[in-house]
């Protein structure tokens, strides 16, 4: 999972980014850059300093927790207003025509930054998706390399519960304030908890995994001090901090959340549903505008998806169809290890054609890996990001093939697994947009690079391009659900209608994605709305540029950004199209 206090920031694009369109090039002063420099330099480092990014196998395993406290959280809003302050008093226009883009992404993620903080969205520290403590599951399934590894692990799982109480005081503080995920989506959610808090012995739980393989040239000895104190650790520790929090949630938490839906009835309502809409989309638009949108776009691709049914010669309507693919048995898989081969297969057929859509690949290769047994019947189909791609598992009948291609090409390469590497392996790039990840750009390129399948010929059979379309129906499909969910009174029942009407989502697909809708307001939106300034970027390069377009110099350009802000992009391309569509690393890029 990626954390998304450090790393995922989708703010609203200020006015001041709109400077990366409208100004001319203008000469750098001596002391708008080196100042610009130093405020993001110093503010990164405090910033990786508070979130230490535990995903990174290139980074060390930090020995402690973060500080969650509502005093912590005074402090880092206080800071980072502070920093915006700062930037305020910098006139863009003395900044190079790369720094003025810098400008408007560092300004956007500040402002994200601040907003969440204002909003105290730390009282709400999860979700139907994840939540704090799942998220801390991915350092125990890093390999470890050294002593020093294992003794910051144990150092860290002593700090849990601290950090467990911290967060249980600031859930307790959110649903004092009727601040919390709706209780219909918390419904199973304790149960990755009780894993832990019920454990017999420390061997049973995901928090030993690092102990049982360890590095062959360790000394037996230090094998069986880490071990014993790995152990101890966990018993002491780990599992004690479960059990309180498993208390919490099941008498205190679940039961007194909130019974209402709609992010317009939290505090602040719409004002704070249209903040997450900034957040996640980087688009100042209204709920109405984009409900509007997916109700017509969903009309678009219904009509391309009865022509596929005509195509196949299926006798029947469209619903009629869409139950047949749910519950023909030759589009399923009957074993775990199926579903992985062919996801690995789709995989490798991209890598045959990758040459031909993309001058820079990235460095970084990925594993494909089943999604872990205790998040698994409350995960998505897959997940992707630097190194791997995790494929669900569960309950087979819910993962058709397909659907695996679209699916593959969104998680693995060209998707995440590929634009993040390429974002990483960017020493151009400052810190700040190296090693950040916004919603809009990051799902938009992935949703993007589904559609893109079909150029590529990765879809086999009218099936498998049906099982695309499904999908874009599917993100389509969120614009409207989502809005309707937090301003228009839809219940959970006539979301889950509208998905099951409109894509060939399974039962259990269709009830964790509403869920998860409910439960985490405006982060849907981003797919549909950031692939639509893709395609529209592109479709204004390719009219321009004529036979001068260059489909790699395309993508390059887009790739080589890092994770902007949509505003930014479109204007990224802007630029390309009139320098001629190069690609941003000369000939031999």
């Amino acid at each position: 999972m990626v954390d998304v206090t450090r790393r995922v920031f989708a703010g609203k694009l200020p006015a001041a980014a709109l400077i990366v369109a409208a100004l001319p090039a203008a000469a750098a002063s001596a002391t708008a850059p080196e100042a610009f420099r130093a405020i993001h330099t110093a503010e990164w480092a405090w910033r990786e300093a508070e979130f230490p990014d535990e995903e990174d196998p290139k980074k060390p395993i930090s020995p402690r927790l973060p500080d969650e406290s509502a005093a912590a959280q005074d402090r880092r809003l206080a800071y980072w207003r502070e920093v915006r302050t700062k930037l305020s008093a910098l006139d863009p226009a003395a900044l190079s025509a790369e720094d003025r883009v810098n400008f408007a992404v560092y300004v956007a993620q500040i402002d994200t930054l601040v907003a969440a903080q204002v909003w105290r969205d730390w009282e709400k520290p999860l979700n139907s998706d994840s939540a704090f403590w799942s998220d801390l599951t991915g350092v125990a399934r890093r390999t470890f390399h050294a002593e020093a590894d294992y003794r910051n692990y144990i150092a860290r799982l002593r700090q849990y519960p601290r950090y467990f109480d911290d967060q249980i005081v600031n859930m307790r503080a959110g649903l004092a304030r009727r601040f919390t995920p709706p209780r219909v989506t918390l419904k199973g959610r304790d149960l990755s908890v009780a894993s832990v808090a019920q454990a017999a012995r420390p061997e049973d739980t995901v928090y030993y995994k690092p102990f049982s393989a360890m590095p062959a040239g360790f000394p037996p000895t230090l094998v069986a001090a880490l071990r014993a104190e790995g152990a101890a650790a966990i018993v002491q520790a780990v599992i004690p901090a479960h059990q309180r929090l498993l208390a919490f949630l099941r008498d205190e938490y679940i039961p007194g959340a909130r019974e209402a839906l709609g992010a317009d009835t939290l505090p602040g309502g719409r004002d704070y549903y249209q903040s997450k809409i900034l957040e996640f989309t980087t688009l100042d638009w209204p709920p109405e505008r984009i409900h509007a949108l997916g109700l017509s776009e969903m009309a678009v691709i219904r009509g391309r998806m009865d022509a596929i049914r005509a195509e196949v010669k299926f006798e029947g309507d469209l619903a009629a169809f869409l139950r047949h693919l749910r519950s023909d048995p030759r589009f399923y898989v009957t074993t775990p290890q199926a579903l992985l081969d062919r996801a690995a297969w789709i995989a490798k057929t991209f890598d045959g054609k990758a040459g031909d859509w993309f001058g820079r690949l990235p460095r970084r290769r990925f594993a494909i890996v089943p999604v872990p047994d205790d998040i698994a019947p409350f995960y998505t189909a897959g997940r992707g990001g630097p190194g791997v791609y995790l494929v669900n598992t569960y309950d087979l009948p819910s993962r058709p093939l397909y659907a695996l291609t679209a699916l593959t090409l969104h998680e693995s390469a060209p998707g995440h697994a590929f634009q993040m590497p390429l974002s990483q392996e960017n020493t151009a790039l400052p810190a700040f947009r190296r090693d950040t990840y916004i919603s809009a750009f990051g799902e938009g390129w992935a949703l993007y690079c589904e559609r893109l399948g079909e150029e590529m010929g990765m879809y086999e059979t009218p099936y498998d391009r049906f099982g695309m379309l499904s999908y874009q129906a599917w993100r389509a499909a969120r614009l409207v659900v989502d809005t309707g969910l937090h301003t228009k009174g839809w219940t959970r029942e006539r979301a889950v209608a509208y998905l099951a009407d409109n894509t060939v989502l399974s039962e259990h697909e269709i009830s964790t994605e509403v869920d998860r809708y409910i439960a985490w307001p405006g982060q849907a939106l981003s797919y549909y709305l950031g692939q639509m300034t893709i395609v529209e970027a592109r479709r204004k390069a390719q009219d321009a540029l004529g036979a001068r377009f260059d489909i790699r110099a395309f993508h390059d350009t887009v790739l080589q950004m890092g994770s902007v802000p949509m505003p930014v992009l479109a204007a990224r391309i802007d630029r390309f199209i009139a320098e001629g569509g190069p690609s941003p690393y000369g000939q031999d890029g």
